[in-house]
């Protein structure tokens, strides 16, 4: 076996032009997979967090049910006291944590009215986990805890032909049944980019909230957001250990709250592959042709071989690792300079035009840092070293059928 690497490695160089030639399409393809899916995934992380960081959040702690159920009753008790104590937490000092509560209720100004969204939040600390408040189109966001003002949607506001400083009456159910009804001034329109929220969403500072729905000191959510999704799995930990025995709380992740998402992230992955292939397999024909024509300009000389004794199996085994030391040759050089891209803009960050302003509507940054890791880096040149050795055991077989004596005669 000694002898037949080292012959595929001298038979490698007897054509320099060509090897390099041939290595240098393998590098080309196998850069681009690095980076591209290094990209793709890195895109998808910028995608979920553009999301969460809107209104959702990483991560909410909910009363069991309410996510499939959500009732103004099902409530999360001294929901003020618990967020207090989860930020006192030293496993979440640097989390943002804020209280909410939410419910339904039609809002009417002079002879319009729609239904929507209610949410009470923490003025102090909702910056931390949403994007709303800095996202004020005019106006400013809620000031104290229990004033009496709202913030609304810019669309919410152009239904009703409402601006800052009117007044908004909402209208609705309180939890113990009775009639939650208040009239507030609108002090701030914010435009979040989300058309949903932008058409529906009105925020009330939390206490505010609670007195309107009798609440008392309940709420709905406990919304938590890490600087970094990778720290998710450790906060979902930290937070489970935090909550309160026999209350019935739960620690949803984004996955349960958006499950959507991660079902639009999966079927873009897949489409993205079946690119990733057509550009594989292209470039796979174009190397089984450059294998192909080696092996038949080499006829005579394999002829020689099988008329001194070499059988069939060990000239096709010589031609195997030839095309086996060629593809590493050129994988090694892609991935390594696939990899020197990848780790520059994962350092300075990849856009692209229109990407800034797009995501500028979100109060987000117009960068996409691409995901470096063992399986992004390496999935695409393994994808690429599978197609290819396995088009070059063609050439090795047609070996099998190869006559010493009608080799050795060959033009």
């Amino acid at each position: 076996m000694t002898i037949t690497l080292r012959l595929a490695w001298r038979n490698l160089w007897r054509y320099p032009r060509r090897t390099w030639l041939t290595a240098s399409a393998i590098a080309f393809v196998t850069l681009l997979m690095v980076f591209l899916i290094t990209l793709q995934l890195g895109s998808y992380d910028l995608m979920v967090d553009s999301s969460l960081r809107i209104f959702t959040g990483q991560l909410q702690v909910q009363r069991e049910g309410y996510l499939d159920k959500p009732q103004i009753r099902t409530v999360v008790p001294e929901a003020l006291a618990l967020a207090q104590r989860m930020r006192q937490s030293p496993a979440l000092a640097n989390v943002g944590i804020a209280a909410r509560a939410q419910g339904f209720a039609l809002a009417s100004s002079g002879r319009r009215s729609y239904g929507v969204q209610v949410v009470g939040a923490e003025p102090e600390h909702e910056p931390r986990v949403s994007t709303i408040p800095r996202l004020m189109k005019s106006g400013r966001y809620l000031s104290r805890l229990d004033a009496p003002e709202a913030v609304v949607g810019a669309t919410l506001a152009r239904n009703l032909n409402i601006k800052v400083g009117d007044e908004l009456t909402l209208l609705g159910s309180a939890m113990d049944g009775s009639v939650a009804a208040t009239v507030v001034p609108v002090v701030g329109l914010f435009e979040s980019g989300m058309r949903e929220l932008d058409r529906q969403l009105v925020e009330l500072p939390l206490r505010t909230f609670q007195e309107t729905f009798g609440m008392g000191d309940a709420g709905h959510a406990i919304v938590l957001v890490a600087p970094d999704l990778k720290a998710l799995p450790q906060l979902r930990t930290a937070v489970a250990a935090l909550l309160p025995e026999g209350r019935g709380l739960v620690a949803l992740d984004w996955e349960r709250l958006i499950p959507g998402l991660k079902q639009l992230i999966q079927a873009d992955w897949a489409s993205g592959w079946f690119t990733y292939i057509a550009l594989i397999v292209v470039v796979t024909f174009s190397i089984l042709n450059t294998f192909i024509m080696s092996v038949l300009e080499r006829t005579r000389e394999f002829g020689a071989m099988l008329a001194l004794g070499a059988t069939p199996a060990r000239i096709g085994v010589l031609v195997f690792f030839e095309s086996l030391f060629l593809t590493l040759i050129g994988l090694a050089l892609g991935m390594g300079l696939g990899l020197l891209v990848a780790f520059y803009f994962s350092v300075y960050g990849f856009t692209y035009p229109g990407l800034a302003e797009l995501m500028g509507q979100y109060g987000l940054p117009g960068l996409i840092y691409p995901k470096l890791s063992f399986v992004s880096v390496a999935l695409g040149p393994a994808v690429i070293l599978g197609f290819v050795l396995l088009a070059s055991l063609y050439p090795a077989l047609r070996i099998r059928r190869l006559n010493a004596v009608e080799a050795m005669h060959a033009v």
